[in-house]
């Protein structure tokens, strides 16, 4: 990619961004080698993370690594692929955070220890990472990347332990935060989910094998079976003899984050034994049923908002229809400089459907509104392409507070609805109206009680703590 370049992906269009997505393969069956299995699996993953993908595989005496910067199939090729042999293996999808924007931080890490070869991919982020990063320098670790997976690896290495279940437990014990793991030895493959259960992560099984994900649609992507979603605090060990839960600490407290369903997981994954895709089309009745609709039609901002809006559609009576085609072969975009560029960039991502919008009330439902630029340009172009008036609607309540466990945006300033008042808010943006799902009806669409999930980006509250 060249120099000033970036990735035309969410984050570019102002969504939050999920920072990694995670795979692991312990198989049995050497005819399909795991590098093609990580590979299809990451793939399904993709979007959780475009800037950086990579795999480790074990093949019985040795491991090999291969990552780099970029979608999966740009860092991959069958050539690559054919250079990770090996029955087993982990992978890794990453967007990082401007701060750790570097490709030392690439994942998974491989490193040798006196457990043997070892390796790890982690989602999430730990809120004691940066006292613990201090802890290993203050002993006179060397550390070479800014990542909270290379702290754990050393935890891993100076825990006291000969036995590495025992060592994996004894580290768990130190961190806080919200964390799925997937780490690879030369014996078995070990999965960890944070006691609060915050980080998606589940488990599959690969014919005579099995596998651990993000999210269940890699699994399905592998045609493999789902068996269940690993446990808040389970420690899960794959080896010969199948698999087996090693530990299992759960917080009091569950945390899931409720944008799993709102927004980053795929629709056709589970998430807390329930569908994104029906919960999103349940988040948008209720938000129905909490507003008055304004409309002659019903649209959903692309793509995220569709599946709401369909909820919406139903709910209100009013006809859905598609208002604004996704040009889905833009790929890589450029920042522009000046207005008129950025202008110029958002009609070759996003195209009007006139016949649609012109002379109608249009509502237009989305997801969430971060930043507020990506719901300006919508609206500017539905007005442009003749709608006669734009009501937005937000499958979320106000995003006001800035994610502590590894979700972009992390800072206040970059939160557009924070200090703002809601008609303040429709000004910013040039809508009709504006209206917000309420914290409560967002909780009922989701069918899981208040005190489960981490609603902290919309109240403020963060059950794991701050760092």
């Amino acid at each position: 990619m060249p120099d000033g370049a970036v990735r035309a992906t969410n984050h570019s269009l102002g969504k939050p961004q999920e920072a990694c997505g995670v795979v692991g393969i312990w198989g049995k069956d050497t005819s399909v080698p795991a590098a093609s299995l990580c590979y299809l699996g990451l793939y399904a993953l993709q979007h959780r993370g475009q800037e950086s993908a990579g795999i480790v595989t074990f093949d019985g005496n040795k491991m090999w690594l291969g990552k780099g910067p970029g979608l999966v199939p740009e860092v991959f090729d069958q050539d690559s692929l054919n250079e990770l042999p090996g029955f087993a293996g982990i992978g890794h999808v990453r967007l990082s955070t401007e701060a750790d924007r570097h490709v030392i931080n690439t994942q998974p890490l491989w490193v040798r220890s006196s457990f043997g070869s070892l390796a790890i991919a982690q989602n999430g982020s730990l809120v004691n990472g940066r006292e613990l990063r201090q802890q290993l320098l203050e002993r006179g670790t060397v550390l070479q990347t800014n990542t909270d997976s290379e702290v754990i690896l050393n935890l891993i290495a100076q825990s006291g332990e000969n036995d590495l279940p025992a060592a994996v437990a004894k580290t768990l014990e130190l961190i806080r935060g919200a964390y799925a793991l997937v780490i690879l030895s030369e014996d078995m493959l070990l999965a960890a989910k944070d006691p609060w259960g915050n980080r998606p992560l589940c488990l599959g099984k690969l014919g005579e094998g099995y596998m651990v994900a993000s999210e269940s649609c890699a699994i399905a992507n592998l045609g493999g079976e789902f068996l269940r979603e690993v446990k808040p605090g389970e420690l899960v060990a794959l080896d010969v003899a199948g698999y087996h839960t090693y530990s299992l600490k759960p917080s009091e407290k569950q945390a899931l984050c409720a944008f799993e369903h709102i927004y980053f997981a795929r629709p056709d994954s589970c998430i807390g034994g329930k569908n994104a895709y029906l919960v999103r089309k349940a988040i948008g009745q209720e938000l129905a049923r909490e507003t008055m609709a304004r409309a002659d039609v019903v649209i959903g901002a692309p793509d995220s908002g569709v599946s709401p809006a369909l909820g919406f559609a139903e709910a209100t009576g009013l006809p859905f229809e598609i208002g604004v085609i996704k040009n889905r072969y833009v790929g890589r975009t450029f920042l522009q400089p000046t207005q008129a560029g950025r202008q110029l960039a958002v009609r070759i991502k996003l195209n009007p459907v006139v016949d649609v919008l012109q002379g109608k009330r249009v509502a237009v439902v989305d997801d969430s509104i971060v930043r507020g630029t990506t719901s300006g340009k919508l609206i500017a172009l539905l007005r442009e392409a003749g709608a006669r008036e734009v009501h937005m609607y937000v499958a979320s309540p106000p995003y006001r507070y800035p994610c502590l466990y590894g979700i972009e945006p992390s800072s206040k300033s970059e939160l557009v609805a924070r200090g703002r008042t809601l008609e303040e808010l429709r000004r910013l943006i040039e809508a009709d109206s504006l209206h917000y799902i309420s914290v409560e009806g967002l909780v009922r669409a989701l069918g899981i009680p208040k005190d489960e999930l981490c609603l902290a980006c919309f109240t403020g509250e963060y059950p794991i703590g701050a760092n």
